[in-house]
């Protein structure tokens, strides 16, 4: 099969994209709004980018209605958000937490879960994930004809859960406790499954 992509509509390229490059980390986002009410949504065009400074990206479209996500709102007026690494154990709850929601109405209190704010940041995190990243705002574009906002966030503070986590010369973090999930294509999800150790050429 070949396809002309430039001859695709968006929702074909889509689909295309969406279940060819896969598996995608998920970005479960942490937000606050203007009257404090937290805002929590799972973003899978996500990656790291950079170590020097230490840059996560992500990207962000519109609701149906056309208007800007919750998250990209929030972020562009707060600056600051936490990008959480959802366990498998947690698929449930985070695909809950796509549902389009009024501006305001808080996720968190459809999927029970709790906070802790023991970094004192000005967001807390999810006390469930063992791995949550404190980000600033570093910079933000749209690009595109539908105008997908682009955020590249900084990583100013990280938490390991112990179980995750260990500090010898370097940091270990072991993936299969991790168990992220991962998007595939549709309404499918992946965890970890068997894991490789293969030696890298000088």
């Amino acid at each position: 099969m070949h396809l002309n992509v430039e001859e695709m509509s968006d929702i074909q390229a889509y689909h295309l994209l969406t279940q060819t490059v896969i598996p995608r980390p998920v970005a479960w986002v942490l937000t606050v709004n203007e009257e404090g009410n937290f805002n929590l949504a799972p973003f899978s065009f996500f990656t790291a980018i950079s170590s020097n400074p230490a840059l996560i990206m992500f990207s962000v479209g519109s609701k149906p209605s056309g208007e800007i996500k919750d998250t990209r709102r929030n972020i562009l007026r707060s600056r600051s958000f936490v990008v959480h690494i959802a366990p498998s154990s947690l698929a449930e709850e985070m695909t809950e937490t796509a549902r389009t929601l009024d501006y305001g109405e808080s996720e968190l209190e459809r999927i029970h879960l709790t906070t802790n704010n023991d970094w004192q940041q000005s967001l807390p995190r999810l006390s469930e994930c063992d791995i949550a990243l404190y980000c600033q705002l570093f910079e933000y574009q749209e690009i595109g004809a539908n105008k997908q906002g682009l955020v590249f966030g900084e990583i100013k503070q990280a938490y390991l859960s112990d179980k995750v986590a260990s500090k010898g010369e370097r940091l270990v973090i072991d993936a299969a406790q991790v168990d992220p999930i991962s998007r595939l294509g549709g309404n499918d999800y992946a965890a970890l499954g068997k894991t490789m150790t293969i030696q890298r050429p000088v």
